[in-house]
């Protein structure tokens, strides 16, 4: 089996990213109410709840005893994580927080040396490294939809999770007054 060599900061610029997602999705339920967690644009969308219930069960399901059992766990229900019933928001944020905790749990424990691993998802394998690229897309995904409802939800009072509109010559002039450096590509929130 051919060796492959990863970048030493792999993992390190995935946990980065997982962090960035997960805080742009603490600020923006931060800006939402109770009475704003369950609406719908339409019959067929997705609440602030049903995609906090998605989140939290898939990162549940995939993190649970990671690198030893299927990324499906036999409890998940996926069907139940579309119906729209937490009872406040602080029940949502319950979950919300229970999901990262067992995702950073099992990928805090993780090396470099476990990137070539093998997991299952749905009795399909995966690389470590396929497995997290799989959850970069689909996390921001749904994090995407969540800070955009929580976006219409809060109306004219939202503030602005990057360069507020308006402050792009601003923003631009700060980061060129610097010297060049490599930072890493997300700007910090």
């Amino acid at each position: 089996m051919e060796t492959t060599t990863y970048p030493l900061n792999y993992l390190e610029s995935a946990k980065k990213l997982f962090r960035y997602y997960r805080e742009l999705g603490d600020k923006a339920l931060a800006q939402v109410d109770d009475e704003h967690i369950h609406w719908q644009a339409s019959p067929e969308s997705n609440s602030i709840a049903i995609i906090v219930k998605h989140l939290s069960g898939n990162m549940l399901s995939r993190f649970t005893d990671f690198l030893t059992s299927d990324g499906e766990k036999p409890w998940r229900n996926r069907e139940a994580e579309f119906e729209n019933d937490y009872a406040d928001k602080n029940e949502l944020l319950k979950a919300w927080n229970a999901g990262w905790e067992c995702f950073f749990n099992a990928v805090n424990s993780l090396t470099e040396n476990d990137l070539e691993k093998i997991v299952y998802i749905r009795n399909e394998g995966h690389t470590v490294l396929e497995a997290l690229s799989r959850q970069l897309a689909h996390y921001p995904y749904h994090i995407g939809q969540l800070v955009y409802v929580c976006r219409i939800l809060a109306g004219n009072q939202w503030q602005s999770l990057s360069i507020p509109k308006g402050g792009s010559q601003a923003f631009n002039a700060e980061k060129f007054a610097q010297e060049q450096s490599r930072t890493f590509f997300v700007e910090k929130l």
